[in-house]
């Protein structure tokens, strides 16, 4: 099963490699990994999605909690979040296919970001089942490259309180 762990992280040089590292030594595979800045310029926000069953993730939080730079741990094990990837893939689009190729984009509410004689380049920002099928989709046509960052995800702000559970 996946899990998302958020992890906040003081930012500043060797965190990156030192949680990876950590991860390599306990023979935990990542499936996912997201890092980027926060609010705060001192700290960094790492998105960890891992495979496992509930004993591995808490391996996992327990070691996370002991590396120094790690501020905040959060799995969303059990919660509703809000999670996306983004992707940028480039599509085959021959003349005679490039009005299919754009009807796709537009049937998934993908965005077309560059257009070449013989490619498209299109952006999509949604969860990952959606991202999979619109590669499914897409793959008849041929896909020349495509990059993807990772899951990011934040959990559903609670209605009561109007808060972060």
């Amino acid at each position: 099963m996946k899990h998302i762990i958020s992890t906040l992280v003081q930012n500043k040089p060797g965190v990156l490699a030192h949680v990876a590292g950590m991860f390599a030594a306990r023979a935990f595979n990542i499936d996912s990994l997201a890092v980027g800045r926060t609010d705060d310029p001192m700290l960094s926000r790492m998105t960890i999605v891992v495979i496992g069953d509930d004993k591995v993730v808490e391996q996992v939080r327990k070691q996370l909690a002991k590396i120094i730079d790690v501020v905040k741990i959060q799995d969303f094990s059990g919660k509703e979040v809000i999670a996306r990837d983004l992707m940028l893939m480039n599509v085959c689009t021959p003349p005679e296919k490039r009005a299919e190729v754009l009807a796709l984009v537009e049937m998934f509410k993908a965005k077309v970001v560059d257009i070449g004689q013989k490619f498209v380049m299109v952006e999509f920002s949604a969860s990952e089942d959606k991202i999979e099928s619109f590669i499914d989709a897409c793959r008849p046509y041929g896909i020349k490259n495509m990059v993807r960052t990772g899951t990011v995800a934040m959990a559903r702000l609670s209605q009561a309180t109007g808060g972060e559970e």
